[in-house]
């Protein structure tokens, strides 16, 4: 009982205002130790930095409606991480802000282990940037070892070599790169099948949405008792 039940009232007063999934996002993190405010920092950091959607502080204290839950059963993908596929959704959101209650009881489910298995699992989940980044150390070291090449020539050619070296040095330079360029060729394959064997839905189309903007009709407020 650490995240608030209290909240939940907020997260159906927010369904009645239309929205069709709410976030249970933390106020603050002065609850957990400075190693972990400061890791969980980094890790939105990093995410958004590679283009993934995520909502900062949130964890999995969420709303889903019916409609959200039949969006989200499109995603037929194995390996589920939750955080990521939901706002990957893109359904109308709000969030509702709580403070985490500090743990009574018990042990926390996340050491470090299986924060940084959850960290990699969300960035392989929705990410072909490292695959992409040894691409690109590939085609950098191929392009160093050219201008190497170019130098040990130079210096044969001047005679300020030893026998044997120039061809050493351009053969390592050269062959290093061109294999580093090879296997990232080949994991932008792999990247690209990645992406397609998940099959994603590419969009939703929001009927309501849609109409409002047209002007057809007002958006309707869904019915029902007003909390108290």
């Amino acid at each position: 009982l650490q995240d608030d039940i209290s909240a939940i009232r907020r997260f159906i007063e927010k369904y009645h205002e239309g929205y069709e999934i709410v976030y249970g996002v933390r106020r603050s993190r002065k609850t957990d130790t400075w190693f972990k405010r400061t890791t969980a920092a980094w890790f939105y950091r990093i995410m958004n930095k590679l283009g993934i959607q995520l909502v900062d502080n949130h964890a999995d204290f969420r709303l889903l409606n019916k409609r959200a839950l039949e969006e989200l059963s499109r995603y037929a993908e194995a390996n589920v991480f939750l955080r990521g596929l939901v706002p990957l959704i893109g359904l109308r959101s709000a969030k509702v802000f709580y403070d985490r209650k500090e743990r009574l009881a018990g042990e926390t489910k996340y050491p470090l282990k299986k924060m940084l298995s959850f960290a990699f699992h969300g960035i392989t989940s929705f990410s072909v940037a490292p695959i992409r980044f040894f691409t690109l150390i590939g085609f950098f070291l191929f392009f160093l070892s050219c201008i190497a090449g170019i130098y040990a020539m130079i210096q044969k050619l001047l005679g300020y070599t030893n026998a044997g070296w120039a061809s050493l040095i351009i053969s390592i330079w050269f062959l290093g790169g061109l294999q580093l360029m090879g296997i990232g060729i080949i994991g932008e394959y792999i990247g690209t099948i990645f992406t397609e064997v998940k099959r994603r839905p590419r969009y939703a189309v929001d009927i309501d949405l849609y109409t409002e903007r047209l002007g057809r009709r007002e958006p309707e407020k869904r019915s029902g008792t007003k909390l108290s």
